[in-house]
């Protein structure tokens, strides 16, 4: 059992939905800068999300993961609140379709059509390999 002066709140909210809020002991997601580990305590910080997974490490020890894509993320001493774009557990994530959109995206990147969002393509990508990931 986790000592409760090592556990803080954790909120994760979406556009759509309150996607996650309880306690954990140590939360890790991917930022534009790489990936980030937090524990209770931590100095305060404002950061950017990239898509990742998003790993949840309850009280209890139980971990719990997720795909996170793109947003921001405020870390206090006792609370970690994540404003994301999406986010997604991994029963919510259709493998197949994810492989589409992956091929699709890289179809893309190698024939460089004039009109190409080179970073929308590249964050698409990411996107279906993380979804990959969970949905495995």
């Amino acid at each position: 059992m986790a000592d409760t002066d090592n556990i803080f709140a954790v909120r994760i909210i979406t556009p759509e939905r309150v996607f996650y809020e309880g306690e954990a002991s140590m939360i890790e997601f991917t930022t534009t800068e790489g990936e980030i580990g937090v524990y209770a305590k931590h100095i305060p910080l404002t950061t950017v999300i990239a898509p990742g997974v998003l790993t949840i490490t309850e009280a209890g020890d139980e971990k719990k993961r997720a795909g996170v894509y793109s947003g921001f993320a405020e870390i206090r001493g006792d609370k970690v609140t994540l404003l994301a774009e999406a986010a997604e557990w991994p029963d919510e994530i259709d493998g197949e379709r994810a492989k589409k959109a992956e091929n699709r995206a890289r179809t893309r990147l190698e024939q460089r059509p004039p009109n190409l969002d080179l970073v929308r393509c590249e964050i698409a990508l990411k996107k279906a390999l993380v979804r990959q990931h969970l949905a495995r």
